[in-house]
């Protein structure tokens, strides 16, 4: 942006194409900034959906939904094998999106993107996940199967961190199984958004079949009251996905709402220490930490606990830390300035407790040259539980060494967190890795693996504060989530007559 240009308005996208509304650039009742975050820059204003715009959007998602609930599963198919070849061929094109409001790397927006296809391929395969069951003669002359029926209008409320994938985790099967999808992404980084609704237009969902509201508290509370809305899918942090959860539920919606994280790697003294070190640095400052399943605590078993901070400390050393659009770039920002300050003082903090700071990120030379929401990689040793930046989600670049005397010692630490999203375990034991899976409280696990995301055709969800509702996103619960059941039981007239006039059946036989 030069000079006293006003910055471009990001619409909303309703009934098939872009939204402004009255509302113009320069007039802006209620709206938000999009920044790029390796510059500071301002990119562009993103107006916030009032009630009557999120009416509009629900509204007219209903009505398109009167005929997409009736479409078959084969044009409905059809449609999301499209939107797959679209998606991949404008992959470059998204990623750029991303890491312009972002701020991560292209490898790391390539990264989610590829995740979000492979949810969109097994969506593709609805087909096979709808089939109810058939019990022929359940009584005499009696039958009994069962149904899967979509919802109708579904929304969808993202983060951040992960401006495409979490949409792809949720608008793929919502569709497939036949409800209308209304989106309300972060306004931090809202474009991607409407990059996935362009690419759904041209693949051929009918308009009004997937909208986008932006937006903030009030726009949410509106979807969450409007009495259309038959069922919310939050991805967040944990006091606003209980705060969804509750107000949801207690309206009568179906909600899951998946929160915040403390994730856990226990590395056991007879574990590779090159590997658990490449993993703990891998999982702990990729995408700048700002990952639901990043790794923000390494357990170190002793003796080992001196051996893996210095290789840790090592690797970070390697790390080159600039824009994300930067090739050379391994790290890019923090997503906004706030966000940087808020994490570079849970650093301030740890040493305030006593935690020794082995690599400073504070000190790293793009903080000190004051341009873009930069952080450096950040290693803390000596932390322990009381500390703030132990039992906080910090959401950024900060890897915390807690030590431990023994594996019941730091399985007892893991499953003493509120939070139960991922816990990894890095050992050659086979017995200690079969035990630790079995023993943590977390809803996924990873053996020798830091991030545990599961693969599409199983369900992504934590345990404890890190889940509300009993679903888990994608896979099989996906599918369960967005749909209702419905079991029929039939009986035919008999053509010898049977059972004619005059003749009832009282009960079954």
């Amino acid at each position: 942006m030069t000079g006293d240009a006003a910055p471009a308005s990001i619409p909303h996208w309703i009934g098939g194409k872009p939204y402004l509304g009255e509302q113009s650039a320069g007039d802006l009742a209620r709206s938000g900034h999009v920044v790029n975050p390796a510059t500071g820059g301002l990119s562009a204003e993103v107006p916030f959906a009032d009630p009557t715009v999120v009416d509009l959007a629900v509204a007219g998602a209903a009505d398109a939904w009167g005929s997409w609930r009736h479409a078959s599963i084969a044009e409905r198919t059809r449609v999301l094998f499209r939107f797959r070849e679209l998606l991949h061929g404008a992959r470059d094109e998204l990623a750029a999106v991303i890491t312009a409001e972002h701020g991560k790397t292209r490898a790391d927006a390539l990264g989610e993107i590829a995740r979000g296809i492979d949810v969109v391929e097994f969506a593709c395969g609805v087909g096979d996940l709808l089939r109810g069951g058939f019990s022929e003669n359940a009584s005499s002359g009696v039958d009994t199967y069962s149904l899967r029926q979509p919802l109708g209008v579904v929304v969808g409320i993202t983060p951040f961190n992960f401006p495409a994938m979490v949409p792809l985790w949720m608008l793929p099967l919502a569709l497939a199984c036949g409800n209308a999808f209304v989106l309300k992404p972060s306004e931090k980084d809202p474009s991607a958004a409407l990059f996935l609704a362009g690419l759904l237009a041209d693949a051929g969902l009918p308009d009004g079949v997937f909208s986008v509201v932006h937006g903030d508290k009030e726009t949410v509370d509106a979807l969450l009251q409007h009495e259309l809305v038959k069922a919310v899918s939050f991805v967040g942090s944990t006091p606003v996905a209980r705060y969804v959860y509750e107000r949801g539920t207690s309206l009568g919606k179906r909600v899951q709402a998946l929160g915040g994280a403390k994730n856990h790697m226990v590395v056991l003294p007879d574990a590779d220490l090159e590997a658990a070190a490449d993993a703990a640095v891998s999982a702990g400052f990729g995408s700048a930490g700002e990952r639901c399943m990043a790794v923000s605590v390494v357990v170190a078993v002793e003796p080992v606990g001196d051996e893996l901070v210095a290789r840790i400390a090592e690797r970070i050393g390697t790390i080159n830390v600039g824009p994300g659009d930067d090739p050379a770039s391994d790290m890019g920002p923090l997503v906004t300035k706030a966000h940087r300050d808020r994490v570079a003082s849970y650093v301030a903090g740890a040493a305030a407790d006593g935690a020794r700071v082995v690599v400073d990120g504070r000190a790293h030379a793009r903080v000190e040259a004051g341009e873009g929401f930069y952080l450096g990689p950040t290693l803390l040793d000596g932390v322990r539980p009381k500390m703030a930046c132990y039992t906080d989600e910090i959401f950024g670049p900060v890897l915390s060494v807690v030590r431990a005397a023994s594996y019941d010692e730091a399985i007892e630490l893991v499953s003493s967190s509120p939070y139960g999203n991922g816990a990894a375990i890095f050992t050659n034991d086979g017995a200690a890795a079969r035990r630790f899976q079995h023993e943590v409280e977390a809803g996924m696990v990873g053996v020798n693996v830091p991030i545990p995301v599961p693969v599409a055709y199983y369900p992504f969800g934590g345990w404890k504060a890190s889940l509300f509702g009993d679903l888990h996103a994608y896979g099989r619960d996906g599918v369960a989530f967005y749909t209702r059941g419905k079991v029929v039981t039939s009986r035919w007239p008999d053509p010898a007559g049977r059972a004619g006039p005059g003749r009832p059946q009282l009960g079954f036989r």
